[in-house]
């Protein structure tokens, strides 16, 4: 029990699997303080609600007014460098459910199981000021969303997303422009 509790504390990730800090994120203050000490930069005007998920904390950076919703993983690269941030402008409204992955399985080595390929290298993923990401999308590595763009409900991005157009789909797509 002693051995969770350190880890949990000292772990560069936040969520339910964590119990001796994810109990924090139910209470404001207590939230906004683990947050603080956790993410690379969280603005006190942000939320990080509780049964939401963050791996590698110290590679996300979470701007003003930006609220994670339960059910969504931010999932940055532990792996040393650069690459494989996650950087949230601010006004960012992101739904319940959202993933952001900055890396991906390996599965172009024929002569390997996918299992044994290992991992793509990591692609940072950015979300621009005052775009939207509706509830349960997914954004593939080395994603941009722009400003004031939305993303559907659902979708899949696999590409940029300008600013100011709506993008929707498996694979997401342009609906139209804003």
């Amino acid at each position: 029990m002693l051995k969770k509790r350190v880890f949990d504390i000292n772990s560069d990730r936040l969520g339910p699997d964590c119990p001796f800090t994810h109990w924090k994120l139910y209470f404001k203050s207590q939230m906004q303080k683990i947050s603080q000490s956790k993410f690379k930069s969280f603005s006190t005007s942000s939320e990080f609600r509780a049964g939401a998920y963050a791996i590698t904390c110290s590679k996300i950076s979470i701007g003003a007014n930006v609220i994670i919703r339960p059910n969504t993983m931010l999932f940055a690269d532990p792996r040393e460098g650069d690459d494989g941030q996650i950087i949230i402008e601010n006004d960012v409204m992101i739904g319940s459910g959202v993933h952001i992955y900055v890396s991906n399985h390996r599965y172009d080595m024929e002569d390997k199981n996918i299992m044994e390929q290992g991992h793509y290298m990591a692609q940072s993923v950015h979300l621009e000021e005052g775009c939207w990401i509706g509830a349960n999308s997914i954004i593939l590595p080395g994603i941009t969303i722009g400003e004031n763009a939305v993303v559907g409900a659902g979708s899949i991005v696999t590409k940029n997303v300008p600013s100011r157009v709506v993008f929707a789909g498996n694979p997401a797509k342009l609906i139209k422009k804003l």
